[in-house]
């Protein structure tokens, strides 16, 4: 697991949580907030979750569910954005955070299939070789 991702969704999950404050007791805004509050934090928790998970299939799927709640996250900024609960600013501060994320994510779930795929293909030439 990239160290630098976990800690990326770390201060991107704490910049939500400074966001929800801020939209909570100035904007008043309680309901679209609460969603990208919990999508934002929960990614960097999935993430934890899938470093320390007991199998390479459970991580995948933690990597995965990651990724899910990265894309919603990004959805309910942008839908803050343009319902002008936040500014253009504000967005433009943070929606590179969460796009590197998501990048980020995909890449590491691409390279870890990759890798299933290349283990499976060299056990099945073993299983091959084994039987002739």
């Amino acid at each position: 697991m990239d160290e630098q991702l976990k800690e990326k969704s770390y201060a991107f999950a704490l910049r939500v949580v400074k966001l929800y404050r801020y939209l909570k007791d100035n904007r008043k805004e309680y309901i679209i907030s609460k969603a990208a509050l919990n999508c934002g934090t929960e990614m960097g928790l999935l993430i934890l979750e899938a470093e320390n998970s007991s199998t390479k299939k459970e991580s995948d799927i933690l990597l995965k569910e990651a990724l899910k709640k990265g894309v919603e996250a990004e959805y309910w900024l942008r839908l803050l954005k343009d319902a002008d609960y936040i500014t253009d600013k504000m967005y433009q501060s943070i929606e590179p955070d969460i796009t590197e994320l998501i990048t980020s994510l995909r890449a590491d779930i691409k390279e870890e299939k990759k890798k299933t795929s290349l283990i499976n293909k060299g056990n099945k030439k073993i299983n091959k070789t084994k039987t002739m």
